[in-house]
């Protein structure tokens, strides 16, 4: 039993199913994720290694090098990418597509478990995580206060705020970023320490000694057992017992206290600091689980925020920023609003066309049911609603008209015929059931390359392609079910005066008659001029990866001169917040959110979100009023301009106070430099980890070669007008104080390299990171580290370093504290040369390779073009010396690779559209004519998005291979419809394209109108945030007109110059099928 009789015989099991689409999207709405994105599924891994005070080549050679030695053992390995700065090795291990990825983490973990019995004594283990776009930031929980210290901030957040946190389903957070570690720390005095011939180190294996984590165990009195308590570690009053701790014994003992500062309310050395609106405060990230909702997410802190505020005392204030959620809840509403806008307008066209209101009726309520019945189908295939499937429905409401409106048109041509409105009903739908079933399998076939394509190109495509598919699906089941049900309730039957039929229209018979006359000119004409106009707009429309938006947020990142100390860079950072608030407005920033200086090597997870490579660096991120109306990409332009004049004023009047000279001062502004990052989701997300669209990465064997051809390609890529904020990223001129240690001088006064090194551990670090001493805190039950350390403040020029004592600990024999003073004193400068130098602040390195890289941003040009401007600079830039390698990264890199899989998709659209044509018609011929209007459609694409200064991406490309199957569609129509009439007339094929013509064109003109005015929404961007799929929308409506007008005009002279000599004889080769041109009666059975 086909659908319509089945509907028409059982119209209350219709009813019931209509019914169970609209309670089970109410569930499906419900149980569904909501993301931004869907899951991209990087194959990326990412290590973060910490090790407190080790410089970059150390970290180089003694970290880094072993992961990367042990990770070329694990299985898909693509490349491995390093970054080496003080404190901090952060590797990526990069995985060819389709690789396991559960497997690759369980290979990673065991190489990093392996490389470890390598590492450096010292050494804690480090934090292996993947990072995707399921685990993206969400958004910023501050906690701020004007009374509270930042150490007592950060312990509240880590502490009390966290613990909870971190419990609300879906949510996973790194540390509070701000501050650092709560710990006992004991300031030493240098002077001190050398009028009583004392090290650092003697201090340190004081404290170690005195205050000793044991077990004391227990003591079994009669029937008790009794546990032991001593208090060998200091307990309620840490800075008082610390200081009883004897450094010197003897008859002239020396105490803690006689040579240090020590506070237990305070902090590890601050590395870096957080900028809330211009003032210190503390934030944690607000990331979400791979499997939670981004919506879920947001919502269930909300509700929590009145709960975590109960935990923190009345002055320190929660609040939530930078949330993420609104883009999608906006691209909802988008939809909503856009699909009642299309449903409206369509049911207008509708009612111009057929002049019956009742049909509007029907023709409507097909499309909400469509979209109900797709969301169903997202959920069971357990895909998120996000801004790709978002995007997808609502291009489907501009098609979803099609089904229906075929039908109801149809219905009336056969109400001419009968006054049954059941017959009619029955009649229109026999006749379109084919025809609109090849339809809805050429428009899902135009999505079908997109389950082959790889990478980001193929997440990013199919949950679009399965909101169009399904919404396609379920459209084709009502319209073949419920509209004609709801078809015989409600129309009425009535007769269309002749004068009503546009298809007896003079100007268009006299332009088909024409057309059809003028075939064998009016074709070549046609293929050729299309050809050539899609060959012009290919070289004159961008390439871009996503449409660039306007989502009112922006980063952005300073560096000052390199080694410049984090308070003076936060100085910077907020006159540049200063400045910004005067040219902007302060009115108009909602928020401001940033980070000065490095992430401390207490939290290397935090490496994993924000990346800063030295204590000379911060960035800044800005979230402007919805009402401000700022155009964000003039507004950077200004300040590109402004910011580093004013700036430049700001900071020659501080140096000059601090006594530099004017060439000091110039050397430093040059150093000074200020860029642009993405901000929003959306952007950070399509950068695909990218700092900025372009970076050109420089690797040869020889460092010194790099260097030199970067000065060169960054010489060239000056000249390039849409280049802004041109950097290099690793820093090559970070200042150090060199220790050279005399081995010989050392020797002959009894001392090693080892008692050198361990004595400036405390003078230039802290104790804490070769030497862990913790104090268990009886109050709360938390334990914090004691360190020992010269106060910065203390240790500030390198003659002061040259004045450590480290003299000997061993002369010829154990030494106890009390002889201590009868050593001799001997300083670092005595067996040793301090001088200051320079070096790399960071060292990356590609395989293994270091690498030098230049970043820029793009203003004003697509990526394309940018593409082809970079790789001349690069050739201009000269002759590469042996073995050095330039590679263009960036957001290029993924552009190439999603062009390239666009292109096949499109090719492959195509290709399987004329092979299910041919199949159903049993014709090449009748294929081929088909697909002729695909050219057409395609030249309305690239003309309208050249006209409106649009760029092919993502979103067009898809409105491009869409409208390839709606003009497909609308072609399969008249191309039926003509065939059965040559068939019909004894094969004249000009007579059968003029008549199948007449008989489609009120039904092609009709559904196409409606589908343009269905699109007219989104192609225009009416709702917020609906720039986004604007090009998508474009794409469609100008693939559409030019599509339409080549079917109605063009495709009826095709049909009649390729089918003029045909035959009406079958296909068929079966000699018992009387169309058959093998059928014998004679021979036939009976």
């Amino acid at each position: 039993m086909n659908p319509i009789q089945f509907a028409l015989r059982h119209p209350i099991t219709v009813l019931v199913g209509v019914l169970a689409i609209i309670s089970g999207s109410i569930l499906a709405g419900s149980r569904v994720k909501v993301d931004v994105f869907p899951s991209l599924n990087l194959p990326s891994i990412v290590i973060a290694q910490p090790y407190g005070g080790m410089s970059p080549p150390q970290i180089e050679a003694l970290m880094t090098y072993f992961f990367e030695s042990h990770f070329f053992y694990v299985n898909g390995i693509h490349h491995v990418e390093a970054k080496n700065i003080q404190s901090y090795a952060l590797l990526k291990v990069y995985f060819q597509p389709g690789t396991d990825m559960p497997q690759a983490m369980s290979e990673v973990v065991a190489a990093v478990n392996r490389a470890r019995a390598f590492m450096p004594p010292g050494s804690v283990p480090p934090f292996v995580a993947r990072v995707d776009t399921d685990t993206a930031v969400v958004g910023y929980l501050v906690i701020s206060s004007e009374s509270r210290s930042i150490t007592e901030i950060q312990d509240f957040a880590t502490q009390r705020v966290r613990p909870m946190f971190a419990s609300i389903d879906g949510i996973s957070s790194p540390p509070a970023f701000g501050g650092n570690q709560k710990a006992v720390v004991i300031g030493l005095d240098p002077e001190k320490l050398r009028s009583l011939n004392l090290t650092p180190e003697d201090v340190t294996n004081a404290v170690a000694s005195g205050n000793p984590i044991v077990p004391p165990g227990n003591v079994r009195v009669n029937d008790l057992m009794y546990l032991v308590n001593t208090n060998a570690a200091v307990g309620k009053s840490p800075a008082k017992e610390l200081g009883d701790i004897a450094v010197r014994t003897g008859l002239k003992p020396v105490f803690l206290r006689d040579v240090a500062d020590i506070n237990d309310h305070t902090s590890d050395i601050a590395t870096g600091y957080v900028l809330v609106d211009g003032r210190r405060s503390n934030y944690m990230l607000v990331t979400k689980r791979a499997n939670a909702s981004t919506l879920d997410v947001v919502n269930r802190l909300k509700a929590e925020l009145p709960r975590l505020r109960e935990t923190v005392p009345e002055d320190v204030k929660l609040d939530f920023i930078f949330d993420q959620s609104p883009i999608v809840t906006n691209a909802m509403w988008g939809v909503g609003i856009e699909g009642a806008i299309g449903a409206m307008l369509t049911g207008l066209m509708v009612l111009i066309f057929l002049k019956d209101w009742r049909s509007v009726i029907v023709v409507v309520l097909n499309i909400p049911l469509a979209i109900l019945a797709a969301v169903i189908g997202l959920w069971l295939s357990g895909n998120t609603i996000n801004i790709m499937s978002l995007g997808g429905l609502a291009l489907a409401v501009g098609i979803l008209v099609d089904e229906a409106t075929v039908e109801v048109e149809n219905i009336h041509t056969q109400m001419e015929k009968t006054d049954s409105i059941a017959q009619a009903v029955r009649r229109g739908n026999a006749e379109t059931a084919v025809p609109r079933l090849l339809a809805m399998l050429c428009i899902l076939a135009v999505f079908l390359p997109s389950f082959f394509m790889e990478g980001s190109a193929k997440a990013l495509f199919i949950p679009l392609s399965l909101a169009v598919g399904f919404a396609m699906i379920a459209s084709y089941m009502l319209s073949s079910t419920f509209v004609p049900v709801v078809s015989v309730w409600l129309l009425k039957n009535h007769k269309h005066f002749e004068a009503d039929k546009p298809s007896d229209s003079r100007i268009y018979q006299f332009l088909l008659n024409s057309t059809i006359r003028l075939r064998f000119l009016v074709v070549p004409i046609y293929l050729a001029a299309a050809g050539l106009a899609i060959f012009f707009l290919t070289t004159q429309v961008g390439l871009d990866i996503f449409p660039r938006s306007d989502n009112g947020q922006f980063q952005l990142r300073l560096r000052a001169p390199t080694g410049t100390r984090i308070e003076r860079t936060e100085e910077i950072m907020q006159q540049a917040l200063k400045i910004l608030k005067e040219e902007i407005g302060a009115n108009n920033i909602a928020n401001s959110v940033g980070y000065v200086g490095m992430i401390p090597s207490s939290y290397p997870v935090q490496a994993l979100y924000q990346w800063t490579s030295g204590p000379e660096e911060a960035f800044m991120k800005v979230a402007l009023k919805a009402e401000a109306k700022n155009d964000l990409a003039a507004m950077k332009e200004k300040l590109r301009s402004v910011l580093p004049q004013k700036l430049g004023v700001w900071l020659t009047n501080q140096w000059t106070l601090e006594g530099l000279s004017s060439q000091e001062i110039e050397n430093r502004l040059n150093k000074l430099q200020l860029s642009f990052e993405p901000a929003d989701i959306i952007n950070e997300v399509m950068s695909f980890g990218a700092p900025t669209p372009l970076e050109i990465v420089i690797s040869s064997p020889k460092i010194a070669d790099s260097i030199e051809y970067a000065e060169k390609v960054r010489q060239q890529l000056s000249k390039i007008k849409a280049l802004r904020d041109l950097k290099s990223v690793q820093p090559q001129d970070y200042p150090t104080i060199d220790v050279k240690i005399d081995r010989q001088k050392a020797a002959m006064s009894n001392l090693t390299t080892e008692n050198i090194s361990n004595a400036l551990i405390a003078a230039t670090s802290s104790s804490r990171f070769m030497r862990p001493i913790y104090w268990p805190d009886p109050a709360t039950g938390h334990s914090y580290l004691i360190q020992i350390q010269v106060p910065i403040q203390k240790m500030n020029s390198s003659k002061e370093l040259g004045m450590t004592v480290v003299r000997s600990n061993n002369h010829g024999g154990d030494i106890s504290m009390s002889d201590t003073m009868d050593r001799p004193s001997l300083l670092l400068r005595d067996v040793a040369t301090v001088t200051e130098k320079v070096t790399a602040g960071e060292i990356d390195r590609y395989n293994m390779r270091r690498y030098i890289s230049l970043v820029a941003n793009v203003e004003g040009e697509d990526l394309g073009r940018l593409r082809k401007d970079v790789e001349r600079a690069i050739v201009a830039a000269g002759e590469k010396p042996r073995g050095l390698i330039v590679d263009i990264r960036g957001q290029l890199e993924p552009l190439s690779q999603i062009i390239k899989g666009l292109s096949f998709g499109l090719l492959m659209a195509i290709l399987i559209i004329f092979l299910l044509l041919s199949a159903y018609f049993q014709s090449f011929i009748l294929g081929l004519i088909s697909v002729t209007s695909i050219p057409a459609a395609l030249t309305g694409v690239g003309l309208i998005l050249w006209i409106s200064g649009n760029t092919l991406n993502l979103q067009s490309f898809m409105g491009a291979i869409m409208v390839m199957g709606v003009a497909t569609a609308n072609a399969i129509l008249l191309v039926t419809f003509a065939e059965r009439a040559r068939r019909a007339n004894g094969g004249d094929a000009r007579a059968a394209a003029r008549d199948g013509a007449k008989a489609r064109f009120r039904a092609i003109l009709m559904t196409s109108c409606a589908m343009l005015v269905g699109m007219v929404p989104m192609g225009f961007g009416f709702t917020e945030g609906g720039e986004q799929a604007k090009p998508l929308g474009l794409a469609v409506i100008g693939g559409l007109i030019f599509s339409t007008l080549s079917t109605l005009l063009l495709l009826p002279s095709i049909f009649a110059l390729l089918r003029g000599r045909s035959g009406i004889e079958s296909a068929s080769l079966d000699p018992y099928d009387p169309a058959s041109s093998h059928y014998d009666p004679s021979t036939a059975h009976p």
